[in-house]
This record gives C-alpha cells, sequence and structure tokens, in this order.
C-alpha cells in the first residue's frame, strides 16, 4: 500500500507539471507575439505610404507608363533619355544650389540662435515663441506672404525705392529668385534646427566653458573648441536633414517662381520636375519615377558624405 500510494504522488505531480506547461507556452507565444501586435499599425502604414510607392516607383521607372496608359517595359530608355534633357540638368543644378547655400545656413545660423534664446536676457521670454512660429506657420501662407513682401509693388521695394536704391527684381531674375526661395526655407527652419540645438546645448557641461574662461579664452574661442565640439554629432544630424530636405525642395520654389519655374523655367527643380512632367492627363508617369530615382540616389549619397565626413573627423 505503501508503494502504490508512493507512485500516485509522482504521477500526480508528473499530471500537474503537464497542466501547467501548456499555459505557460500559451504565454510564451503571446509575449513572443505581443511586439508585433503593437507595431503592426505602423508597420501597415509604412508598408502602404512608404514601400508600396517607392517599389512602384521603381518599377515604373524601367516602363513608359502615362497616367492613362499601362506602361511597358522599356529597360533603361528612361534613364538615358534623363542625360539628354536640359530641363533635368537644369533641375539638378538648381536642387545642388539649394543644398550648397541652405545646408550652411541652417547649420550655423540655429545654433547661434539657441545659444541667444539660452541666455537670460530681458525680453527672450517674447522672442523664443516668435523664433518658432515659422515653423508651424503653412508653408503657403508663408510663401505667398513673402511673394506678396518680394513684389515689384510689394513692401521690400517699396522700402527700397523710399532709400533712393530702386525697386529689384527679386521675383523676375533668374538668381534673384532662387536666393529669395533660399532665404525663404532658411528664415522657416531656423526655428526647428533651433530646438535640436537646444536639447544638445542643455547637456554641455557648464563647467566646460568655466574652465575655459579661466585659461583666458574669450566668447569666439570658446565656442569653437568647447560649443562645437559638444554639439558636433547635433550638427551633423541637422547637416544630414537639411540637406536631403534642401535637395528635395518643392514648395518655396513652386510658389515663389510659378509651376513654369519662374523665367523659362531656369528655376525648376528636380521635385518640380517631377510634378511637371508626371501630373496630367498625358503624365509620363515612367519618365516622372526615373527622376523620382535619381532624387532617390542623390539624397542617400548626401547623408552618406555628411556621416563619413563625421567619421573622418572621429578619426
Amino acid at each position: 500500500m505503501k508503494s502504490s500510494s508512493a507512485a500516485t504522488v509522482p504521477r500526480a505531480a508528473a499530471e500537474d507539471a503537464a497542466d501547467d506547461r501548456g499555459p505557460r507556452r500559451r504565454i510564451r507565444r503571446q509575449l513572443a507575439s505581443s511586439p508585433w501586435l503593437f507595431a503592426a499599425p505602423g508597420l501597415l502604414v509604412v508598408g502602404i505610404f512608404i514601400l508600396y510607392p517607392f517599389v512602384s516607383t521603381l518599377i515604373n521607372s524601367f516602363t513608359d507608363k502615362r497616367t492613362l496608359i499601362p506602361g511597358e517595359y522599356v529597360g533603361l530608355d528612361n534613364f538615358r533619355e534623363l542625360l539628354h534633357d536640359d530641363m533635368f540638368w537644369i533641375g539638378l543644378r538648381n536642387s545642388t544650389l539649394y543644398v550648397v547655400g541652405v545646408v550652411p545656413a541652417l547649420v550655423l545660423l540655429p545654433l547661434l540662435l539657441a545659444m541667444l534664446v539660452q541666455k537670460h536676457i530681458p525680453g527672450i521670454t517674447f522672442f523664443r515663441p516668435a523664433f518658432y512660429t515659422p515653423v508651424v506657420a503653412s508653408i503657403v501662407v508663408v510663401g505667398l506672404i513673402w511673394v506678396w513682401m518680394l513684389d515689384e509693388r510689394g513692401l521690400v521695394n517699396a522700402v527700397l525705392e523710399a532709400v533712393g536704391v530702386g525697386s529689384v527684381g527679386f521675383l523676375s531674375d533668374q538668381w534673384l529668385l532662387l536666393l529669395s526661395a533660399m532665404a525663404v526655407t532658411v528664415w522657416k527652419g531656423l526655428g526647428y534646427y533651433m530646438i535640436i540645438y537646444l536639447a544638445a546645448l542643455a547637456n554641455v557641461p557648464r563647467e566646460l566653458h568655466e574652465a575655459a574662461s579661466v585659461d583666458g579664452a574669450g566668447a569666439v574661442r570658446r565656442f569653437f573648441t568647447v560649443t562645437v565640439p559638444a554639439v558636433r554629432s547635433t550638427m551633423v544630424l541637422v547637416a544630414a536633414l537639411s540637406s536631403v530636405a534642401a535637395f528635395k525642395v518643392f514648395s518655396e520654389v513652386y510658389l515663389m517662381a510659378g509651376p513654369n519655374g519662374g523665367p523659362a523655367g531656369e528655376d525648376t527643380t528636380l521635385v518640380m520636375l517631377v510634378q511637371r512632367v508626371g501630373t496630367g492627363l498625358t503624365g509620363r508617369v515612367g519618365y516622372a519615377s526615373a527622376i523620382s530615382v535619381v532624387v532617390f540616389v542623390v539624397t542617400v549619397a548626401l547623408m552618406l558624405l555628411v556621416l563619413r565626413a563625421d567619421r573622418k573627423e572621429d578619426a
């Protein structure tokens, strides 16, 4: 009797362990799948609005698809046509000049603005939100305001005529129009990148500035020896973000130059060319997709160049 009862106890324990093993497995499976359940909505959005359009654009770039006509495979014909398209080279030139003109300003000026906003000076509480206001303003509203200001009968030309300089064709001259659009981009982006720099400056130890002051370093020297090295990674981030945004510029130039891209289309950017070529009932979707692929490749190359320059400095 003792032996049978002793055998019953392990058997019951084994049955209890087997009963517990099932719920544990279900809990493990639920724990393993729960992160994917939380990520599923975001992955679905990314797949529908990013991955699918990207793959579709890549496929269309090798076809002669139009808005209402299914395309046929044409290989690299669209990319060969780009090499002989004058408007493509004009768009590439303007987009590249936009990066050269905008990125240095958006890397340096927001940093100086953040250093100013960080100080406790009279009236700074008013200017802190004022500097950020252009960021939240609609780009269409901002563009129209600047068009009215820079028009031949606008506020800026009225002031210039009042001081005897005369009217300036900000919106009729090819290069002045491009510079004006760059100024709007810089003006609108200052507050956004200022916030990023403020977060970086908050992590700079005050002891470093105090030690540099004790060594006799002035404000300019402290800026280059303390502030810039401390926020260099943030400067790289700002350079990468602003370079990609500048190369893909559309709204500012479109609003100020018009749908035709300024005088004789000389201020057309690559994204404006994509919009012009690929829309409408006779839009060349395949050719516009090829231009879009070039824009994607160049923007990735810009980011890699910025990251490589940062690595060289670290080395």
